[in-house]
């Protein structure tokens, strides 16, 4: 509740309070991903919006954060469900969806190294390669920059096996496929879920 509410200091407080009795994962998987899967269906269907989604990600991540001095505490490391990397393409200066997705995708367990915004296409490509990623997430919010995207993308499979997903307000299902992207994320859950799909569902 406190998380669907944007009551920071009280996510953190529940958290801490829950751990006392409840196995961390129990806390997480029971509690925080149903609460930011009611949050991203709200804000899916209009029933919320942008500031609100984004108070409520900061409420999980608080949460997170107790879960996390708590396995650190008890010598546990949460395992990270795979790893991604994400960026604003080059020429391209908005990132606030791509922070979004980051906070999202943090908090459902993914390893994300986000290279920022006005990302040079091979500077993408060196990451990938560098990490050994096997997906990557790409945006982009003006039209002019989606040449770009399509550039990025066509290093990434011509030089690795890595599979792109690829959002922004200027992006539809069919201009994602035009340029080539694996996957098209309508928003930040649908990043969540195909990051799921792709690591292999929910483990």
């Amino acid at each position: 509740t406190a998380i669907i509410k944007g009551m920071k200091a009280q996510s953190a407080d529940c958290a801490k309070a829950m751990l006392e009795d409840t196995d961390p994962l129990k806390v997480i998987d029971g509690y925080i991903i149903p609460a930011l899967d009611v949050v991203g269906q709200a804000f899916e269907t209009g029933k919320m919006f942008l500031p609100q989604l984004l108070m409520s990600a900061d409420c999980a991540k608080a949460a997170f954060d107790e879960i996390k001095l708590k396995l650190t505490a008890d010598g546990e490391k949460q395992e990270p469900k795979g790893k991604i990397v994400i960026a604003t393409v080059k020429g391209d200066i908005h990132d606030i969806g791509k922070n979004i997705v980051k906070v999202l995708m943090s908090n459902y367990g993914f390893d994300i190294i986000d290279l920022g915004k006005d990302v040079k296409c091979e500077r993408v490509l060196e990451e990938v390669q560098k990490q050994g990623v096997k997906l990557v997430g790409l945006s982009a919010l003006m039209t002019t920059t989606v040449p770009n995207m399509e550039k990025t993308i066509k290093l990434i499979h011509d030089n690795t096996d890595a599979k792109v997903f690829v959002g922004g307000a200027v992006l539809t299902k069919s201009y994602a496929k035009m340029i080539n992207a694996d996957w098209y994320a309508k928003d930040a859950m649908e990043s969540v879920r195909i990051a799921k799909e792709f690591f292999g569902g929910e483990e």
